[in-house]
C-alpha cells in the first residue's frame, strides 16, 4: 500500500499499529518560543501533538510575531544607572544597587542615595 494512495482512516490505523499517536491540542490561545535573543509569539496557532516511543512533539502552525529579547531591557538600564550616578555622583555599583533595591524606580533611586 502506497502512503499517497491512502485515505486519512486508513493513515490514522497504522501510525497506532506503530505506536505513534497524535492528537490536535484544541482552544489554543497563544504559544510563545523565547530564545536568549528572541521571543517568537503565535497567536491563534493550530498545535498537534504527536507521541511516539515516549517522545512528545509538538508541531505549531501559523505566523508568529517576533521581537527581540534581553538587549532592550538591559539599554534601559544602564541608561537609568547613568541618569542616576549623573544626578548623585556616585559610583555605577552603587547606582545599580539603588535601582535594585528599588524595583528600577529613578527617583526613590536617587533620593536613596543622595540621604547618604
Amino acid at each position: 500500500m502506497m502512503p499517497g494512495k491512502m485515505n486519512g482512516r486508513q493513515l490514522a490505523q497504522m501510525m497506532k499499529r506503530f505506536g505513534i499517536n497524535v492528537k490536535n491540542i484544541d482552544n489554543v490561545e497563544k504559544v510563545i518560543i523565547q530564545t536568549d535573543t528572541k521571543e517568537y509569539v503565535f497567536d491563534s496557532a493550530e498545535v498537534t501533538l504527536m507521541e511516539a516511543q515516549g517522545q512528545k512533539t509538538f508541531q505549531i502552525i501559523g505566523e508568529p510575531s517576533i521581537k527581540n529579547r534581553g538587549g532592550e531591557k538591559e539599554d534601559t538600564m544602564n541608561e537609568d544607572i547613568k541618569l542616576v550616578m549623573e544626578q548623585t555622583g556616585k559610583s555605577e555599583a552603587e547606582a545599580r544597587a539603588a535601582l535594585t533595591q528599588t524595583n528600577g524606580d529613578i527617583a526613590e533611586a536617587i533620593l536613596k542615595l543622595s540621604e547618604k
